[in-house]
This record gives C-alpha cells, structure tokens and sequence, in this order.
C-alpha cells in the first residue's frame, strides 16, 4: 500500500489511540509487523505546543521506520494548518487528522467525530492543511454521526476532492461510541466512491477476521487498534495469515516475558521512573490478561512505585506461568 511517496511494508496499520499508541508502543508493533503506526492525536491549540505531554505525543523513537505519522485534532481550520506545519517541522512525514475520536470531551469542542456534522467546516479544515504542509494528508473517520446520518461517503469524496491522500473509517457511528459490533457495509460503499486507498478499522481482533474485512470490502488496509494491547504480534499473525492461511504459534510465557521486559525498560527511558512506572502499569494488565493469576498480579503491580519492584514482579509472574506450562 502506498501513502503519497511512501510504499509501506505491508496494509496492516497500528491505530492511533491517545494514551497508548506513544514511542515505545509504536516501535514494539512495528517490530512485530505493523507497515504503519500513527501518533496519539495532538491538539492544535497553539497553548499546547509547548506542554511536555504534547511534546511526548509527537515524539519518535531512535528507531522508528518511516514513514512517520502523526495525528491532530481541532475544528479551526487555521490552528490546523500551524498544528501540521509545526509537526511537520519536527520530523512528521504524514499528518493524520482525527475526525472520528467520540470523545465527549472531544466533540463537545467540536472536533473528532463531531466534525462529521458539519461537512462545509470538513471541507475548510482539509483543504487548509493539505494546502500548509508538503507531505501526504491523511484523515480518520467514523460512518457517521449517527444510525441517520452515515455520511461518510460523502466525507470520504470532500477527502478525496481536498487532496487528502488515504482515509481510515472507523466501522461505528459517532453514537454508537465502542458499543455493538461495527459494520462494514458502509466501508464498502466508501471505498467504491472514491479513488484513494480506504482503511478499515474496529473489531478486527484476529487473522481471521482481517481477511474476512478485507475482502468483504475491498479496502486496501486495515487498522488494529484495542486487539494490539498486549498482543502486538497479532500484526506478524494477520500478515502470515494473509500470505499463507497459517497462523504462527503463540508466544510462550518465557517469550511474553522478554517482550514485556523490554518494552518496561523503553518506557522507564521514555517518560522518566515516576510516569513511566504509572504508564506501565495498564500495558503490564493487557500482557497479563487471560493468564493464571492475572488478576492478583494486577493487584500488586498497580501498588508499585519504582521500577525495580515492578521488573521483580513482573519477571516473577511469568516465571510462574513458564514453569507451569
């Protein structure tokens, strides 16, 4: 799949999601076999730029593979364009625009998904910030705002019309939040309206369920979001899949533990010991979801305060599941 001038490595696309998708995530599915991995949203409040939380959104690991894409949010087509511009500067090779977080906190600025509502300010913001930055533009929505109002079609032909250069959908409504099953019919209907590469995204938690969307509706990507939480080998397990209907063996605990140790050990070096122990602690409850004692080890890691105690425990937990297994 290509983006502008870019040929990704595979259609297999780690989606933004604030609060997860940092640095070090980036690079942990990326080296697991994600082609593509988009920033947590930024703000384009000018107020924010210099904030150290904003700062660390769009920020890059040494070793990141291009290209480099970061996602902003806002309404005013204007702040947009400087918020591109700025990311731009810092080394962004893609800017992604968000118009499909439902966020209440979001929409009630009338940003996100609350963009949909208004496809003439779609428009105005689109064009501004293709118009701002010389790299490609891409843009993620949902179907709609709600079971009446599913225009993404028409949004996905003002994307196209405006220069953006690929279109991530997510398969829900801006009502529906993370709730139900998302549909792909709409999807469908977006990616025969337009020309440019379509992504699916929601509810794509398996190999198997990647290749059902991809064929069922023809897009020529598609994005894993909440599946990726401690499970970033489900993009090496999708491309297998892809390319031969098998899919590898799991990791085992030893293995899970080394993963899980290293991406520890990026996240101390990334955020610093006090905030970087605290963001541990969910990625510490994904990689330990479903195992023996789960529940108890999340008990303790979230009590932890240094590094040290959490690499103990954690290295004693899945010790514990290796010498069971």
């Amino acid at each position: 799949m290509r983006i502008g001038p870019y040929e990704l490595t595979n259609n297999l696309i780690l989606a933004p999601m604030a609060g997860v998708t940092d640095a070090p995530f980036r690079q942990l599915c990326r080296q697991w076999g994600a082609g593509l991995a988009v920033s947590e949203m930024v703000s384009s409040n000018s107020l924010l730029w210099g904030s150290d939380k904003t700062q660390r959104r769009a920020t890059f690991a040494d070793a990141d593979d291009t290209p480099r894409s970061v996602q902003i949010v806002g309404a005013d087509p204007a702040l947009m364009a400087q918020a591109a511009q700025m990311n731009v500067e810092n080394g962004a090779q893609i800017i992604d625009i968000n118009m499909g977080c439902p966020a209440k906190k979001i929409c009630n600025v009338m940003a996100g998904s609350a963009l949909l509502q208004n496809e003439l300010l779609v428009g105005k913001i689109l064009e501004a910030v293709v118009k701002a930055v010389d790299v490609p533009v891409t843009l993620k929505i949902r179907t709609g705002w709600d079971a009446v109002s599913r225009n993404g079609v028409v949004v996905a032909k003002i994307a196209e019309k405006s220069g953006v250069q690929a279109l991530a959908v997510h398969g829900r409504t801006r009502a529906c939040g993370y709730r139900g099953d998302a549909e792909y019919d709409t999807i469908a209907d977006i990616k025969a309206a337009v020309e440019i590469p379509v992504i699916a995204n929601g509810d794509i938690t398996s190999p198997e369920k990647a290749k059902f969307v991809l064929d069922y509706t023809g897009v020529d990507a598609v994005m894993i979001g909440r599946a990726a939480q401690g499970r970033p080998w489900i993009f090496r397990d999708i491309g297998a899949y892809l390319k031969t209907g098998e899919i590898p063996s799991q990791p085992t605990a030893a293995e899970i533990k080394m993963i899980v140790l290293k991406h520890l050990q990026k996240m101390y070096e990334f955020y610093g010991e006090y905030t970087g122990v605290r963001m541990a602690r969910k990625h510490l409850s994904w990689f330990s979801k479903g195992q023996t004692g789960a529940s108890e080890f999340r008990h303790q890691v979230n009590r932890l305060d240094s590094s040290e105690q959490q690499i103990k425990l954690t290295r004693n937990f899945f010790d514990c599941l290796d010498r069971v297994a």
